[in-house]
């Protein structure tokens, strides 16, 4: 197996954002930078970006350092830089329509309301781009902002730190056997809200 993958995880930079709902995609880059013994600590397209290899794959991960709203530049970039297909980047990003502790793998797709993958499809002028959706469950309160900036309790934050575990495994799959075999592997239904993810998708 050869050629290059671009993993983005998706949050907003700064401390007191850490740990929060929506930065639940720089989490599972951060993990598996872990797993693949690099940092991503190197400044880059406005980001914060390493290389690495899995399986003489060059792996490419971006924490873009703007805010949620605006990551497609630090992506359009990128992939521009790297003269990457969409088929070749992976976005990770917190969806409310999922419960805590599923995760979804979608070869492509509209933004579903989420302010990241809205500019992302923006900047790249296509919605076709694979993304793996982590669950963080829906807010009770019509005004979703304070719940995604918030930290989940320590039922759902055990919950989500499972998936952001899964999503790792996921995204090594991804990388070794293709998006087929990923989503075969990890999607799993969302039951009880399943309907409303799918009417999403």
């Amino acid at each position: 197996m050869t050629g290059m993958k671009l993993i983005v995880g998706l949050g907003n930079p700064g401390k007191e954002y850490a740990g929060t709902r929506h930065n639940v995609g720089f989490d599972v880059v951060d993990g598996l930078a872990c797993r693949l013994g690099a940092r991503i600590e190197q400044k880059k397209f406005g980001s914060l970006f390493s290389e690495s290899f899995f399986e003489e794959c060059k792996v490419l991960l971006l924490k873009p350092q703007t805010y949620m709203n605006l990551s497609g530049q630090a992506v359009a970039t990128a992939a521009g830089f790297y003269k990457l297909p969409a088929s070749d980047l992976m976005v990770v990003a917190d969806d409310m329509a999922l419960r805590p502790g599923l995760i979804r793998i979608r070869p492509g797709g509209s933004s579903g309301g989420h302010n990241g993958l809205r500019d992302i499809i923006s900047r790249l002028g296509t919605e076709q781009f694979a993304r793996l959706r982590v669950g963080i469950g829906v807010s009770e309160y019509p005004d979703t902002r304070d719940y995604v900036l918030g930290r989940p309790g320590q039922k759902d934050g055990e919950l989500i730190a499972s998936a952001i575990a899964r999503s790792q495994e996921a995204l090594l799959c991804w990388i070794r056997d293709g998006l087929a075999a990923a989503m075969n592997r990890f999607n799993e239904r969302n039951n009880p809200a399943s309907a409303t993810e799918d009417k999403k998708s």
